[in-house]
């Protein structure tokens, strides 16, 4: 089994080694997900500096832009191949519109960075539930996305961001959720445990790349979720306007999964912020109703 991580670089240098494809060839060759529409050449042009002729499928694990955005480009590129996303996700990947108008609502600049994703036939689609791929297990892992997928192939395990997001700064280990609303604890818990009851194997990060022990890193995963409910708890019952930056700073002070940050490049720290402050939101929606 031939494994790669092919890096989808963006205009913006601050979201380069975030993005990536990994494309995977045995009896059969597949990538798992192809990244934002407006970078879809770059990922067309690595998969032919590969030598890729043939894709016969592709693994969507969830429709969020930046990881389906891509798809009618490339299924226009390898015409034979077919595409696995979850069943309710079909009408956004047919139809995007209103996926991009949530898009753009929810990411504004960040989104037309991406680019709009565009519509792909209904034939080019199968549903997670109707998927009868010889070794390939499709796991329903809801959390980061009520419609996220996780994917085992023979003895490759790909979370998506069921794990949250992983990134390695000079051979450091940085961890964050991505939580962004609507975000519900419970059922991200259950996703993570449903995650661990499978073997111990490398694990294949959609943000970004690989790590030797999945078990390892869904149980330090697992307890940040409840390290980061328990501090935001906190800060959400103070009160006040600036609960999103103040939440920031404290999770930075006080998660050791983020102590890497202070090394980050400076668009590097401006994309985690970014996204700190989304996972934040997150929790703050949850908060909000639970409290």
């Amino acid at each position: 089994m031939k494994t790669k991580l092919i890096e989808i670089k963006q205009d913006d240098p601050g979201f380069n080694s975030f993005f990536g494809s990994w494309l995977c060839s045995d009896d059969i060759t597949f990538i798992v997900d192809v990244g934002p529409a407006g970078s879809a050449q770059r990922l067309i042009d690595s998969l032919h500096f590969e030598k890729i002729e043939r894709l016969d499928y592709i693994f969507i694990t969830h429709i969020h832009i930046d990881h389906c955005g891509a798809l009618a480009d490339i299924l226009e590129q390898f015409p034979m191949a077919k595409a696995v996303c979850h069943a309710k996700g079909i009408k956004h990947i047919v139809e995007p519109e209103n996926l991009w108008k949530g898009s753009l609502k929810v990411l504004g600049d960040i989104a037309e960075m991406f680019g709009p994703p565009g519509p792909v036939a209904r034939e080019k689609l199968i549903p997670h539930t109707e998927t009868d791929i010889k070794n390939l297990m499709v796991i329903e892992t809801p959390g980061h996305a009520a419609h996220h997928l996780s994917f085992c192939y023979k003895n490759l395990f790909f979370a998506g961001e069921a794990g949250g997001n992983y990134f390695l700064i000079n051979g450091e280990e940085y961890l964050r959720p991505a939580t962004p609303p609507r975000f519900f604890f419970d059922i991200f818990i259950k996703s993570v445990d449903k995650l661990l009851a499978l073997d111990n194997q490398p694990i294949h990060y959609a943000h970004f790349g690989k790590a030797e022990s999945s078990h390892r890193l869904l149980n330090r995963f697992r307890e940040q979720l409840f390290l980061w409910k328990d501090i935001l708890t906190g800060e959400f019952r103070k009160g006040g306007d600036d609960f999103i930056n103040r939440s920031i700073d404290v999770l930075l002070e006080k998660d050791s999964n983020l102590e890497v940050f202070s090394k980050m490049a400076a668009g590097t720290q401006r994309r985690e912020r970014i996204f700190l402050g989304n996972a934040v939101r997150g929790f703050e929606e949850y908060l909000r109703k639970t409290l």
